[in-house]
């Protein structure tokens, strides 16, 4: 198992200490929110879409510093995304924390930094919230349901 320095490492600080996007929009397209009801943590985007990339994004970001580091590096990321994108990064994800698949690379390889979480599937749930709730706002805008917030927990 691995060492929990190991996946509470200073470069998850640096990036928690500077979540890009932090807020909310004021006129997002649509938001989704999503909540782990094993650790109480919960994240909140809003984005804006045109011709099938996000625009705009922002986040509220109330987590622990493992969604904190996932949310730093979406938030960076985001903006220029396709839905597609965002899910195929999200699928990666998945399959490394739970089925020893590789870590995202190109311009997501930060997010390899989180491979370390497999190994506490506890806290799976909480790495991947920026990606459920970010789904739920892109599910909302290619359904045309503007700007209600979609919200489910873990």
């Amino acid at each position: 198992m691995a060492e929990l320095d190991a996946i509470y490492n200073p470069k998850f600080l640096e990036l928690a200490a500077a979540t890009p996007r932090s807020g909310r929009l004021a006129a997002p397209d649509a938001s989704g929110t999503a909540h782990s009801k094993l650790c109480g943590s919960t994240v909140t985007v809003d984005i804006v879409m045109r011709d099938g990339r996000i625009t705009d994004f922002a986040q509220v970001v109330k987590a622990c510093l493992l969604g904190q580091a996932a949310a730093a590096v979406v938030g960076r990321e985001a903006v220029g995304s396709t839905p597609e994108e965002i899910r195929r990064v999200a699928a990666i994800m998945r399959r490394m924390l739970t089925d020893n698949g590789p870590a995202p690379d190109g311009r997501w390889a930060d997010l390899a930094m989180l491979e370390p979480v497999r190994e506490y599937k506890a806290r799976h749930a909480s790495t991947m919230l920026v990606f459920d709730a970010l789904d739920r706002a892109m599910t909302g805008v290619e359904a045309g349901q503007g700007r209600d917030t979609a919200q489910a927990s873990k």
